[in-house]
């Protein structure tokens, strides 16, 4: 049993043993044109998807890495936001119960004020010393570690905002006590309206060692600012307390927020940040993405490897099966092409024995006169002694020949149908080859009566195409014309160039026409109508054959009004234009 390449094999020895060799369909070129869109095209198709999906797994892993990064720092400052509020609230409100349930002369006593200090301390803690202070900014009494009764402060800027609003939170400054701390002082307005201040002292160290005792990872960083970017608290990055940092100080928000940032060195931060109400201090969170950052560009690069290794997996399989496609449709045309040229050999032969009886006639007529004459020199010859007159044997040899060269030019005629030769193109004069068809059949049009019209413009141009191919499309198209037509019947042949690179040729028919539901159906193989002899193969194989030669045909058609054939050809070989 034979493969499929052997059996392609088979069939283009069969073909180039009756004389021509199968052309493919299409060109190499072609069949690589065609490999080359169907891998892209399914390429397309299969790695469109995959690159979506990577690229929406991409941003999800993304945005994902980015919650892990935000929401804890986000968190951890608003937990010290509260924290510090917490802290400043309760140490204010034991500030203003005392200095509002005190007199103003409990408050000047010393040892009530000590006694003050020690009661807060031991309920909240925080406070280094106390201080009471007049309207004019003189401290009367004071309790703590420093001698600071008698000191004025009637030109810091913070007795000033006590003065006016009641109530004032300063932010970190060294003072008289030289080292940094800030106070959280209470107004009231005593008997006989005498206004006095209780100024607390708090130290910054508090706030780190209570508020900021947090674990912000190797990376990250925790402190207070003032809005002017003053450190209130020290900074394991940028210094300790009144040093000012290298970043910009964030804007205002009433919630905590969350921010990507640079530092001064163009390293990536990400800071938390939370603005304390009524106060001069900001909570800043610092925390270097370095980790989570390193842990992200490993996924990615994995996640990108992973595409890539899919998509070369991806595409080489579809390589391998683009090439096998391709391969399969080229061995498939290739034995289509041979399989028609079998059809055209075997339509070809059928067609000619249609034509035999004509043929036959054509030839008997001209052997009838040479056997005539060729009797007639016999009896001149035999019945006279003397020889015949030399014009009389002159004239009978001539009818001879004349009778021979017919027979010649039948029979050539004949074997230009009957002989399989490569395609060729060459110059055409479609109206003689026209012509040269309807020899054959001039004897059948004559029998059954049927007239034939011609009509071709005077400067219809020679063409380029094979001649062997277009005088079998021609036979074919008569040949149904004929069946088609009762006695007494007419075949209207019209030529005419529709435009400068083509030419049409138009039969047209009387007959008896075809159903609109047989018409979509006459160019299929093995289809005909007429069921006595009809093979089916003629107007099959004639529209492959116009369609190679870079034309087109079409049929119009009524029942019991005729048939037209449009045939329309190029003027010039397409292909030998493209070469």
């Amino acid at each position: 049993m034979m493969n499929g390449k052997d059996k392609v094999e088979a069939d283009v020895r069969w073909a180039t043993a009756e004389g021509r060799s199968p052309e493919p369909v299409m060109s190499e070129r072609r069949y690589r044109r065609l490999m080359l869109t169907t891998f892209l095209a399914t390429s397309l198709v299969a790695v469109i998807p995959l690159v979506i999906m990577t690229l929406v797994n991409y941003y999800q892993y993304r945005e994902a890495f980015h919650q892990e990064l935000v929401r804890p720092i986000d968190r951890m400052t608003s937990n010290i936001k509260r924290s510090l509020d917490f802290f400043l609230s309760d140490r204010l409100s034991a500030l203003t119960m005392v200095v509002r349930d005190k007199s103003l002369d409990d408050l000047k006593d010393h040892s009530e004020l000590k006694g003050i200090l020690e009661n807060i301390n031991g309920t909240f803690g925080g406070f280094t010393d106390l201080g009471i202070i007049d309207a004019d900014g003189r401290q009367i009494s004071y309790a703590g570690p420093y001698e600071l009764e008698g000191k004025n402060y009637r030109e810091q800027e913070w007795f000033s905002e006590v003065i006016v609003r009641g109530v004032h939170i300063s932010d970190a400054f060294k003072g008289h006590r030289g080292f940094p701390h800030f106070v959280i002082a209470v107004k009231d307005v005593k008997e006989n309206d005498e206004v006095c201040v209780m100024r607390a002292t708090v130290d910054t160290g508090m706030i780190s060692n209570r508020i900021l005792d947090v674990d912000p990872g190797r990376s990250g960083d925790a402190f207070i600012i003032n809005r002017s970017g003053i450190l209130q608290t020290p900074s394991r990055n940028y210094g300790k307390v009144l040093d000012k940092i290298p970043l910009k100080v964030p804007p205002f928000s009433k919630n905590t927020e969350v921010l990507e940032i640079l530092d001064h060195n163009s390293n990536p931060l990400v800071l938390g940040y939370a603005y304390i109400e009524n106060t001069p201090f900001i909570v800043m969170l610092l925390h270097r993405p370095d980790v989570l950052l390193e842990n992200w560009l490993t996924l990615r690069r994995d996640l990108f490897i992973f595409l890539g290794i899919s998509i070369l997996l991806i595409m080489g399989v579809i390589m391998l099966g683009t090439i096998y496609m391709v391969n399969r449709i080229k061995e498939a045309d290739l034995r289509r092409t041979a399989l028609l040229h079998k059809m055209e050999y075997t339509n070809k032969m059928a067609a000619i024995g249609r034509l035999g009886a004509g043929v036959a006639h054509e030839i008997n007529n001209p052997l009838a006169i040479i056997n005539e004459k060729a009797g007639l020199m016999m009896d001149l010859l035999s019945m006279k002694d003397s020889m015949p007159s030399r014009e009389k044997l002159t004239d009978l040899v001539d009818s001879i020949l004349v009778s021979v060269v017919r027979c010649s030019t039948v029979t050539h005629r004949l074997l230009g149908f009957a002989k399989q030769l490569e395609v060729e193109f060459e110059e055409i004069d479609l109206q003689n080859l026209i012509k040269d068809v309807l020899v054959f059949l001039e004897k059948e049009a004559s029998y059954r009566n049927i007239r034939i019209e011609f009509r071709v413009p005077g400067d219809f141009p020679i063409i380029q195409s094979d001649r062997g191919q277009l005088q079998q499309v021609f036979l074919n198209i008569l040949n149904n014309a004929f069946s088609a037509l009762k006695d007494d019947g007419e075949i209207d042949i019209e030529m005419e160039q529709p435009d400068a690179d083509s030419v049409s040729v138009t039969i047209r028919d009387n007959g008896v026409g075809i159903s609109e539901q047989n018409l979509s159906r006459i160019f299929e193989p093995f289809f005909t109508t007429n069921k006595g002899y009809g093979t089916g193969l003629g107007l099959s194989i004639t529209y492959g054959i116009v369609e190679k030669l870079g034309g087109r045909i079409r049929v119009k058609s009524r029942v019991g009004e005729g048939t037209s054939f449009i045939i329309t050809l190029p003027v010039r070989n397409r292909k030998r234009q493209a070469g």
